[in-house]
């Protein structure tokens, strides 16, 4: 969501530390109270009911995928979230642009190239969440500075400033580093910079130490909480995604095969309507016991859940096994055909698909070529995207790149990079 820069000028930052020394106006943090959906909140039963489906429908979906597709699904799904998520900032960049960027295929067009870079930058950012790098300190302030700084480092240097649209000051985004100018969130004012330490600290110590059930039951709130205290110039909204992603990777074991940001941005107007309302007051002394209400983030915590929830259940209709391999080698018959791809490639695909892998001298009596020959099939197929290897003496997997998914997962994203699209179809 696009965050306004205020009209009070920035103030230098002192050197040497990511949490930037400024004078503290004593916003009390008491201010984003409640932190937490209390055990006695009226909503409690039934979000703890939503907490269950979802626990239950993660491990259905991951326990039913063949073996080698989890990780081939976890990289699309890396670039079909940062698609989603960075589409919600008004930023689109389609997969297959996307996919184009990781290997260094950059547009000509200067816009359309920092746009690649920053999804580059995204998708770098989520594999080394993927890959463990957060592991047991997910929801801690050093977590926020080090997604921001691996994302804001990696943007080239136009990128890296802020413009308030009336007064047209500017300030520059220094990856890892808190915000230097006042901000206007909506019709909030946020707290001032010199507060943000101290907020940070706040939201640390109410979500750092959940155990899992209630990690995922209030990762809702930690969302808004952390857009609440808008720590950065820029970057806060992909900055708490992929905070959120981090939490539901670990507290659910995921897997990271389905995409929070999906959801949100095919409801995008919902979804930015619940934060306003959480950014309200208390509305009266029936709705809770903090500064901000209850209810309001009550409520975003129902959609939020139920919006994963919708995922799942979306990621488990799509990634049914029968049907993705009649999909996959229905595809390589066509290309067959077509001289696409080599003759017998299908029976690569085939063995993939049924034994997860295909190591690479196995490949000649897969295929029913000589050694030469069936090299020049996998190249093809490895050309295509369609099966993937860590190096060049690593098996075969299967691979689901973007320029093919529309075919053979349909609905995951945009078949065009249109905003139109995402309205209606499936959820």
């Amino acid at each position: 969501m696009a965050r306004k820069l205020a009209k009070k000028p920035a103030r230098k930052p002192s050197k040497g530390s990511p949490l930037r020394d400024f004078p503290d106006r004593g916003e009390p943090v008491s201010e984003m109270e409640p932190m937490l959906i209390a055990e006695s909140s009226t909503e409690r039963t039934r979000l703890n009911e939503l907490v269950f489906d979802l626990v239950a429908a993660t491990t259905a979906l991951k326990a039913a995928l063949p073996l080698g597709m989890v990780g081939a699904l976890s990289d699309l799904v890396r670039s079909m979230n940062c698609y989603y998520s960075n589409f919600i900032e008004g930023h689109n960049t389609h997969p297959v642009d996307i996919e184009r960027a990781l290997t260094e295929d950059f547009s000509d067009n200067k816009q359309q190239r920092n746009l690649q870079l920053e999804a580059k930058a995204h998708i770098a950012t989520q594999r080394w969440i993927d890959e463990g790098g957060l592991t047991g300190r997910v929801a801690t302030v050093a977590a926020l500075l080090e997604i921001h700084r691996r994302f804001e480092n990696a943007l080239p240097a136009e990128m890296l400033w802020v413009e308030e649209p009336k007064t047209k000051r500017r300030e520059r985004v220094v990856p890892g580093e808190t915000r230097t100018g006042y901000a206007k969130v909506g019709q909030l004012v946020a707290i001032g910079p010199g507060a943000v330490p101290r907020f940070l600290a706040r939201w640390e110590s109410a979500y750092a130490g959940l155990n899992k059930f209630e990690t995922v039951l209030q990762a809702a709130a930690a969302h808004h909480r952390l857009l609440w205290i808008h720590p950065f110039a820029d970057g806060n909204g992909r900055v708490a995604r992929l905070v959120s992603h981090a939490m539901l990777l670990e507290a659910l074991d995921t897997g990271g095969i389905w995409s929070i940001a999906r959801g949100l941005a095919r409801s995008q107007d919902t979804y930015k309507q619940h934060l306003a309302e959480c950014d309200l007051a208390r509305r009266n002394d029936l709705d809770g016991r903090g500064s901000l209400g209850e209810e309001a983030l009550a409520s975003f915590t129902s959609y939020f859940l139920g919006t994963c929830l919708d995922q799942v259940r979306f990621m488990t209709e799509l990634m049914q096994p029968a049907a993705v391999r009649s999909r996959i080698l229905d595809w390589a018959r066509d290309e067959e055909r077509t001289g696409g791809i080599m003759p017998n490639s299908t029976r690569v695909l085939a063995h993939v698909l049924t034994h997860g892998e295909l190591a690479r001298k196995d490949v000649p009596d897969v295929v029913g070529f000589d050694e030469r020959k069936a090299r020049r099939v996998t190249a093809r197929l490895h050309e295509r995207g369609i099966i993937a290897a860590a190096t060049h003496k690593a098996s075969f997997r299967i691979a689901f790149p973007a320029s093919l998914a529309p075919g053979i997962m349909p609905g995951l994203y945009p078949r065009l990079a249109r905003s139109a699209e995402l309205d209606g179809g499936r959820s």
